[in-house]
C-alpha cells in the first residue's frame, strides 16, 4: 500500500471508530467519508461494504478474543473456561455496538467480510465445548452452532439498554443450561465478576 493510501486508510479507521461509537452499526458510510474529509468513492475503494469496514474496526479486538479462547483451553476446569468465554464475549459485545447482529448474519455467508471472524469465534467456542463434553461437564446434545447461536443471542440482547445491566446474570442462566450437573453452580460462585472479564 502506498504511503498516501496507508495514511487515508488509517485516517478512515480513526474517524469511523468515532462515528460508530456514536451511531453504532447504522453509521452512514457517507457521513464517515464526510467527517474524514474524503469523497465517498475514496472510502469505498478502501472498504467496499459496511461489513468490510466493521471487519477492519474489530479485527484487533477479535484477535485478542480468540487468543483468550486459546488460553482458556488449558484452564483446569472446562466449565470455568466456558463461563469465562461467555463473559469475554459479552465484554467484547458491549464495546462494539450492533456488530454482534452483523456477525450473526455473516455466520453462514462465506462472501461476507466478517465471515472469517465468525468462523474463528465459532471454532474457539466449539473447542471449549468439546473439551467440557469430553470431561462430562457439558451437555452432549449441544454443538458449536448452538454455542455460537446462544452467544449471538446474548450479544444482541445486552445491546439493548434495558438488558445491559443484567448481562452477567443472563450469562449465568445460559451457561447453566449448557453445563452439566451441579458443578455449574459451584463454578458460578468462584468465577470473577463481569467487570473482571472486561478488563
Amino acid at each position: 500500500m502506498r504511503a498516501d493510501a496507508k495514511k487515508n486508510y488509517d485516517h478512515i479507521i480513526e474517524v469511523a471508530r468515532d462515528v460508530v461509537a456514536e451511531d453504532g452499526v447504522n453509521a452512514s458510510m457517507r457521513d464517515i467519508a464526510r467527517r474524514a474529509g474524503l469523497g465517498l468513492a475514496t472510502l469505498l475503494r478502501h472498504f467496499p461494504t459496511r461489513e468490510a469496514l466493521f471487519e477492519a474496526l474489530v479485527c484487533t479486538k477479535l484477535e485478542a478474543l480468540t487468543q483468550k479462547a486459546n488460553e482458556l483451553e488449558v484452564y483446569p476446569q472446562p466449565d470455568e473456561a466456558i463461563l469465562s468465554w461467555f463473559r469475554e464475549w459479552i465484554a467484547f459485545a458491549q464495546g462494539q455496538r450492533g456488530v454482534i447482529a452483523m456477525m450473526a448474519a455473516a455466520h453462514s455467508n462465506p462472501a461476507s467480510a466478517l465471515y472469517a471472524a465468525c468462523a474463528a469465534v465459532h471454532s474457539a467456542s466449539a473447542r471449549l465445548l468439546a473439551r467440557a463434553q469430553a470431561e462430562g461437564k457439558a451437555r452432549a446434545d449441544v454443538n458449536g452452532d448452538d454455542m455460537f447461536g446462544l452467544m449471538s443471542a446474548l450479544g444482541w440482547l445486552i445491546d439493548l439498554p434495558s438488558f445491559a445491566p443484567r448481562a452477567d446474570h443472563l450469562v449465568q442462566i445460559v451457561t447453566s443450561a449448557i453445563l452439566a450437573g451441579p458443578s455449574s453452580k459451584e463454578v458460578e460462585k468462584t468465577m470473577p465478576s463481569a467487570t473482571h472479564a472486561s478488563n
